[in-house]
């Protein structure tokens, strides 16, 4: 455990007392030596807690040079939800070294205004820049922390860049003279800018970089006893003194990098950027002390992977692959959310689908921003209770063609368990309700209580979206028709969509009693109940043995062995007998039991395509984490545990220092699509903490 425990530090010294009673010493001696052994067990405690966040160093990389203002693979780190981002430079890049990486400015599809951001130059007394050794180098990125440690034979550089708040990072260097000589030098900061419109401006103590879209980067420092030139490639800020650092000396140069996106912004925040510069200790203590927090309240679960300190690593990597995707309010945007992936330009945005995910997983170590998740898509909630399908910082691009499938109160209901706040159920349960009852009314075509995938548009392609699936196959032959309030649905009843709302009622009706109302608890436990039992006939193909779509115009079965099939393993809907069948196809390696098991398309069938379906064979963790738990429900432990290792053991780079993916290649396990994904490390997160 990662938290002091009163309760077994006191059996110990009750067995201490008696034992020093028995021997020797009087009462007074004894009490001495009590409060010193108190206080030496919460020291290593204490020290034990502190020291998490520098366990676990570079179980990530982020070390490359962004090579243009789109290069996303270059990605990071940001924290506490800024709209700016670093990664560390490679180690053998001595230009590089000094400076972070970016920033990469994320209010758009993500543009890095540089490939260098204050690079810290020393020049010695002759006025010659001084030359690291590249054998002492270390570049690292801690949970919440990027460090540089840079060395000659005369001097140590100790650099750390870390986020004070929602729009500024913090960047001290401390230099340290370890010759046994007084030392006289100059220090300059080169910031080198990739090819992007920007404007600069000085005011005291302050350099502004004014880009097109009225955003503008802010560089503050603790004086302006400096010189700053600008040009097309960047800016050079010099100080106008020598500095002269006495044997055994260290010298500390602090400044803030902020990203606003407005006037107003920079003026709530003007009178921190000065405090942030005269408490730089404090900055970091909060920093180090709010990251071991969230990896403690990770370990602290009881789960025999993370016993190993691999797992452990997967878990960090996993929180800082959703911290780093954390953003704040800005624009239209209320409250705080997470990017499915600030490594892939087309996801800077919050997805209803993702935001559910995101939030039952970021709950078991941030039940802040959990909450703050689910309100993001709840603040765009309409009046007729339909949640758009994606929300942005201009809400002009938001996507209300269609939503995506209802598991809100399932992360509700995780947020709850996680954190016990009944206050945040009252808040979202009539908004749930609302969103529940707003599939029955638009998307059930022939009024038989079941639903169908649909549009606000009409249009077939906003449809296949809003199942999540974009272009599964089992839409190939789906054809689109206008519902009575003119509304959309497509011609089949999808199994998952109708599993979701049944498990949807089971939560309300949780949700519904936390809160004490007890009429609607048990009115959707029945609702539950009874659409459980229709579910498991109505979609239950005796052909196939599998649960499949059904096209209710064709009055057939959609003959299609995808992972929406396994869903009712996972809602508890199937029968004992049903499981039974499912369970087979799921662990055939014909079907699904690949090396990296579970993907999302029969392997055998004809249009399976890893690297260029989507979702037509690639391995998507929220589906295996289904289908995983499903087994788990129904008593096949072994078979759960058989393809869990297989997921963890042959996915590309999850137990090592690479990003976790978007997806994976069921057949090669290679990573595919968006690096950095937010809803598979919260899939991950949930694996580990079972």
């Amino acid at each position: 455990m990662y938290t002091i425990n009163f309760k077994n530090l006191s059996e110990s010294f009750k067995i201490l007392v008696n034992l020093f009673s028995s021997l020797f010493w009087n009462q007074q001696s004894i009490h001495l030596i009590i409060i010193i052994l108190l206080i030496s067990a919460c020291k290593v405690q204490e020290s034990k807690e502190a020291d998490l966040q520098s366990k676990f160093v570079n179980v990530l990389d982020i070390k490359k040079i962004p090579s243009s203002i789109n290069d996303l693979e270059a990605f990071g780190f940001s924290d506490m939800g800024a709209w700016h981002g670093y990664s560390l430079p490679e180690i053998d890049s001595t230009n590089y070294l000094g400076g972070f990486c970016g920033p990469l400015l994320m209010k758009n599809n993500g543009t890095w205004l540089g490939n260098k951001s204050s690079q810290l130059v020393l020049m010695d007394e002759n006025n010659q820049a001084i030359k690291w050794l590249k054998d002492s180098t270390k570049l690292n990125y801690f949970p919440g922390k990027l460090e540089q440690i840079l060395k000659t034979s005369e001097l140590s550089i100790n650099q750390n860049l870390v986020f004070a708040d929602n729009r500024t990072a913090l960047i001290t260097s401390s230099i340290t003279n370890v010759s046994d000589k007084s030392l006289s030098l100059i220090w300059k900061l080169e910031s080198k800018y990739l090819k992007l419109h920007f404007l600069t401006k000085r005011i005291e103590n302050q350099i502004f970089v004014y880009l097109k879209d009225s955003s503008f980067f802010c560089l503050t420092f603790g004086d302006d006893q400096f010189e700053f030139q600008a040009d097309s490639t960047g800016i050079t800020i010099t100080t106008n003194e020598k500095l002269n650092i006495k044997s055994n000396e260290t010298y500390q140069l602090v400044h803030s990098e902020s990203y606003f996106f407005n006037q107003k912004e920079y003026d709530a925040k003007k009178d921190l950027l000065k405090q942030y510069l005269n408490e730089p200790e404090k900055i970091l203590a909060e920093n180090s002390k709010r990251w071991n927090q969230y990896i403690a309240n990770i370990l602290n679960h009881k789960n025999e992977l993370l016993d190993s300190f691999l797992y452990q690593k997967l878990a960090v990597k996993c929180v800082q692959t959703l911290m780093s995707n954390w953003r704040s309010p800005a624009g239209a945007l209320k409250h705080n959310g997470v990017f499915p992936s600030a490594a892939y330009g087309g996801f800077y945005g919050f997805w209803s689908w993702d935001s559910w995910k995101q939030a039952a997983g970021i709950s078991l170590f941030n039940d802040f921003l959990a909450k703050e998740n689910v309100r993001s898509m709840f603040d765009f909630q309409n009046q007729a209770g339909m949640v758009a399908d994606c929300v942005y910082h201009d809400s002009i691009e938001n996507n209300w063609r269609d939503t995506k499938p209802p598991l809100a109160a399932w992360a509700v209901w995780q947020i709850f368990e996680n954190s016990n706040d009944t206050a945040f159920v009252k808040e979202m349960y009539p908004k749930l309700i609302k969103y529940h009852q707003w599939w029955y009314k638009n998307r059930d075509n022939n009024k038989n209580g079941l639903c169908e995938y649909g549009s606000t548009d009409g249009s077939l392609i906003a449809a296949k979206w809003e199942s999540g699936m974009d272009n599964a196959v089992r839409f190939d032959n789906s054809k689109i028709l206008k519902n009575e309030n003119g509304e959309w649905s497509i011609d089949q009843e999808s199994i998952d969509l109708n599993t979701f709302l049944q498990k949807e009622k089971e939560y309300l009706a949780k949700l519904a009693f936390v809160i004490n109302f007890q009429e609607d608890s048990k009115f959707l436990k029945q609702e539950a109940a009874k659409l459980s039992t229709e579910i498991s006939s109505y979609f239950w193909s005796a052909e196939y043995k599998y649960f499949l779509d059904y096209n209710f115009k064709d009055k057939k079965f959609i003959g299609v062995y995808g992972p929406e099939g396994w869903l009712p393993l996972w809602t508890g809907v199937a029968t004992k007998e049903q499981a039974a069948s499912i369970v087979s196809v799921m662990m055939d390696k014909n079907h699904f039991n690949t090396k990296v098991p579970l993907p999302t398309l029969d392997c055998s069938n004809k249009n399976f395509n890893p690297l260029e379906g989507y979702w037509r064979g690639p391995v998507w963790l929220d589906q295996v984490y289904f289908g995983i738990q499903g087994l788990k429900n129904y008593g096949y432990t072994k078979e759960a545990n058989e393809l869990k290792q297989n997921l963890f053991k042959n996915s590309e780079g999850l137990l090592t220092d690479m990003p976790v993916f978007e997806n994976y290649h069921p057949i090669s396990g290679q990573g595919l699509n968006a690096r950095h994904f937010s809803w598979s490390a919260a899939h991950l997160l949930m694996f580990l903490t079972d």
